[in-house]
């Protein structure tokens, strides 16, 4: 009789929940549900993202992807718009290595780039050995 009870309880509750996985707090009260929408260019910019001109040398293309990284966690820059936005920042030279780069592979192909990808490119183009072995034995 009691399982009777309680199976006809739960079978009432789940018949009102409608299929609704929200979350209740067993007195009526929902907790609202933070709804994350995808990251826009201006709500990238809003973050405020560092410009490169591909002058600058090792530490401030360092900091630059520092403060990238920074801008995609606080704007929710989703992985596909990563690259798209961090290089709508390059200036100067670097924008002319970017476009050089663009028109060599495809926009589609450029754009589809991963952030550790480019990461790695610029860091071949913009660091060279020789500055890099300095600055390690400045340390």
């Amino acid at each position: 009789m009691i399982d009777q009870g309680v199976t006809a309880v739960l079978a009432a509750r789940d018949t009102t929940r409608n299929g609704d996985d929200s979350h209740t707090s067993g007195i009526g009260a929902r907790r609202a549900e933070r709804v994350v929408r995808e990251c826009t260019y201006q709500d990238f910019t809003k973050c405020q993202p560092l410009y490169f001109k591909g002058t600058e040398g090792v530490v401030n293309l360092t900091q630059w992807f520092e403060r990238m990284e920074t801008v995609f966690r606080i704007s929710n820059c989703t992985v596909e718009n990563q690259v798209k936005f961090a290089t709508c920042t390059l200036m100067g030279a670097a924008l002319t290595w970017w476009n050089s780069h663009v028109r060599t592979v495809t926009n589609e192909v450029a754009y589809t780039m991963t952030w550790a990808d480019l990461k790695k490119k610029m860091t071949t183009k913009y660091c060279p050995r020789n500055e890099i072995k300095k600055i390690e034995t400045e340390i």
